[in-house]
């Protein structure tokens, strides 16, 4: 498709710019004056400490570096910001005082440039807390545009993939990093204040074991042997407990081959601990005593917000086996379920989905998941679990059909796993052989004998506490962070599809003329409610309203957002009068309201395949398309939950609730995964960025049709 009038102007304006900051780098280098060729600045003081110590940094000399982020140039005197890892500061550059020379050079300076700046520590007529410059450096030059600083940078997509642009424009996503890293910190020095030792096992395994994941595969060349990347750090540790390590710990990335969602990422950061002549109760006191420890540390507090809720560290956490759990929230009591068949027999009744290898141990878990999980916001232990789903556990003495394993759940969310181990090694031999067994049969997930571990366990192993914590969902419980990918700097993405183009690409907003609604909000508005009295129809109409307004903020089209909006507003204007009609009754409404030709074909083509001819063409019809049937299903999700939300709904519950046909039967599955290929995404994004786009606006329609009534 030939480029509009518009997009060429655009990339040539863009083109221009670029082309100005690689001149201005040139006639530097011509003078003798390459920033490039500075090695190294005396950095005496950041923004924050000169604020924090204004009263004794007063008229003194100080020398910071960092980034320009904006410039005002007034004459013979001028103000810059520059943003270093602490914050930012103002300072104040006068021609008289850095010299001719070096102001003129200042005033070619752009936004993005890193400057070293030496000056005397003032205030401002207006009490701002500045830097009056007495020498400038150009430390490099930035030969690229950062986003504009009103709008910040918003795009999801850019944001993860571009780390560091997020880290200049986002103050609050710097901020989250480094509370990560403080976080660590703080977890390092209460363990080795216990007596933990931090060690170091490999990553690439001629079998992975330890958990219940997918490993990726690759292939030593060296030694020509098929090799994976490590999902767990257990095996190898536990060896060292063997040889006579008693406390020891590990922090490093782990790999499973799975998808990604608001909790999970293929590569993550695990922690691993392993002590001896302990037990799962110690590692609930340690644990415990752990979280509160950082969590004061770190936060200040151990009362900690997430979310809508407060989160209380600071009280003795909640102790709860898995059959009173499901007893407790799904009126199920598994000791008086005497097998594995009238265990299906129960998951039939309560629509709780199987397959033909699940065992009783088995469906014990299912039922926990499905009506447990989500009610778990405060700390809990939720402990002895059935043998069937913990191969590496040793089992209760006096319930061999249980084992001494707990997991904690905060925030709805597992957030680590621990076990008495298993240290007899024929019971271990025998736990393998099932997994195996569960192997053959399908279970991608399952693990297979590891001959060396069980040489090691056949050595002896002492009575051992273990636990493996994930690091990533503690930061976002610490940070308020909603999603995983929020927490790791550099999150799994889809490869960008390459374009032949040497050119830099143009932001989407570019890619072609801008869309503007031809008719306003109120007009919309007023529009729907002449159409639709159900408040369920409005109730829907305001919500895909709200998540497409999300949605073009987050893939880059800020500058069509009411267009966007309106049309999924507007999506449903025939549905309530013309069921059967659906999307062909459409154009004669709205072409009589005076809306546009552009958001008719957008309106109808939500219906394509089934009562619409128009295909979706653009990103935004396409996401319509998506969104509309999934916002059903989301909603359906949210009001089983005992919070009516989305606030709290989680990519997992919503993939189990997708897989069950009877569930919201009236949402096509589909239509949905037609629209997550339309858009090239994987389901779990589709379902992540959707979940957050509802979150976002569920306040505001809630408000609305409170009005309403």
């Amino acid at each position: 498709m030939a480029k509009t009038q518009n997009q060429q102007e655009a990339q040539q304006d863009i083109n221009q710019l670029l082309k100005v900051r690689r001149e201005k780098l040139a006639a530097l280098q011509e003078a003798g004056k390459d920033p490039f060729q500075i090695t190294k600045y005396d950095v005496t003081h950041h923004s924050q400490e000169i604020k924090d110590q204004f009263d004794a940094l007063e008229g003194s000399k100080v020398s910071i570096a960092g980034r320009v982020m904006s410039k005002r140039i007034m004459g013979k005197a001028s103000f810059c910001n520059v943003q270093d890892l602490e914050g930012d500061i103002q300072c104040y550059v006068a021609r008289d005082s850095i010299g001719e020379e070096s102001y003129a050079d200042f005033k070619k300076y752009d936004v993005g440039d890193i400057a070293g700046i030496e000056g005397e520590v003032f205030k401002t007529k207006t009490g701002e807390i500045s830097v009056h410059v007495s020498k400038m450096t150009l430390l490099s030059k930035s030969l690229q545009i950062l986003p504009e600083k009103y709008h910040g940078l918003v795009n999801t997509d850019i944001r993860y993939r571009q780390r560091y642009t997020d880290l200049i424009m986002n103050e609050e996503v710097k901020k989250t990093f480094v509370m990560r890293s403080k976080i660590i910190s703080s977890i390092r020095r209460y363990l080795d204040g216990q007596g933990f030792l931090e060690v170091e096992t490999p990553m690439l395994v001629p079998n992975a074991g330890g958990a219940a994941a997918r490993p990726f595969e690759t292939h030593y060349n060296a030694l020509d042997e098929d090799v994976k990347l490590r999902i767990s750090l257990e095996l190898y540790l536990k060896r060292l407990i063997v040889g006579g390590m008693e406390r020891v710990y590990e922090i490093g990335r782990v790999f499973r081959n799975e998808g990604l969602d608001t909790r999970h990422n293929p590569e993550f950061t695990l922690m691993e601990l392993y002590q001896a002549y302990t037990d799962y109760n110690g590692m609930m006191d340690l644990t415990e005593n752990m979280f509160r420890h950082v969590a004061k540390e770190v936060c200040g507090t151990t009362t900690i917000p997430y979310g809508e809720v407060e989160i209380d560290l600071g009280k003795p956490f909640e102790r709860i086996t898995m059959v009173e759990a499901v007893k407790k929230y799904a009126g199920v009591d598994f000791d008086e379920v005497p097998d594995t068949a009238a265990a299906k027999k129960l998951a039939d009744e309560k629509g709780v989905h199987y397959e033909d290898r699940h065992t009783k141990g088995d469906i014990i878990n299912l039922f926990f998941e499905e009506f447990v999980e989500e009610h778990l916001v405060q700390p809990t232990f939720v402990m002895d679990h059935p043998v069937e789903i913990s191969p590496l556990t040793k089992r209760k003495p006096d319930k061999p059909e249980y084992v001494e394993r707990f997991e904690l759940f905060i925030t709805a969310r597992e957030m680590c796993n621990a076990y008495s181990e298993l240290n007899d090694p024929i019971d271990q031999r025998e736990r393998f052989k099932a997994q195996e067994a569960a192997l053959a049969a399908g279970d991608e997930e399952a693990n297979t004998t590891d001959e060396d571990f069980m040489n090691a366990l056949e050595i002896g192993m002492p009575p051992t506490g273990g636990i493996g914590y994930g690091i990533d969902r503690l930061v976002m419980l610490l940070t308020n962070s909603p999603a995983i990918r929020d927490v790791l700097l550099f999150p799994t993405m889809r490869q960008e599809k390459k374009t032949s183009d040497s050119a830099k690409p143009v932001k989407k907003e570019a890619e072609q003329p801008a869309r503007q609604s031809s008719i306003s909000r109120a007009q919309a508005l007023e529009l729907l409610k002449k159409y639709n009295k159900e408040p369920f129809h409005i109730q829907h109409a305001l919500t895909v309203e709200g998540v497409m307004r999300w949605y073009a903020k987050a893939l880059g089209y800020a500058n069509e957002e009411e267009f966007w909006a309106i049309t999924g507003l507007l999506h449903d204007i025939d549905f309530e009068l013309y069921p059967q009609e659906h999307c062909k009754k459409a154009p004669e409404l709205l072409r009589e309201a005076g809306v546009g030709e552009d958001m008719i074909h957008g309106v109808c083509s939500h219906g394509y395949g089934i009562c619409s001819e128009e295909e979706p063409v653009h990103e935004m019809e396409k996401v319509l398309f998506a969104a509309d049937e999934l916002t059903g299903l989301i909603w359906s999700c949210a009001l089983m939950r005992p919070s009516k939300s989305t606030m709290d709904m989680e990519v997992k519950s919503l993939k189990k609730k997708f897989k069950d046909k009877r569930f919201a039967a009236g949402c096509s599955r589909e239509i949905i995964s037609q629209g997550a290929e339309m858009l090239g995404w994987e389901l779990d994004d589709l379902f992540d960025k959707t979940i957050q786009a509802m979150r976002s606006c569920e306040t505001a329609v809630a408000e609305a049709m409170e009005k309403e009534a």
